[in-house]
């Protein structure tokens, strides 16, 4: 059974990754052709990954604790 609290977490880190993949996109858009495309790339890509190294090791913790719970 999903309790609140698991739900508001997964939607949290749900709209935190949609967030972070516009950002993406949206600065990949408005960056091509300038001469700083290549290292905003790096900068925007190095901070998506970092993000989810971060995330989604507690995403996985809080699943199974949840599942451990059932």
């Amino acid at each position: 059974m999903k309790t609140k609290k698991s739900s508001v977490y997964a939607i949290s880190i749900t709209t935190s990754s949609i967030v972070w993949g516009l950002v993406i996109v949206g600065c990949s858009l408005s960056l091509k052709g300038t001469g700083c495309y290549e290292r905003i790339s790096t900068i925007l890509f190095g901070g998506a990954i970092s993000h989810l190294i971060v995330v989604y090791p507690l995403l996985i913790n809080r699943l199974k604790r949840t599942k451990e719970n059932v």
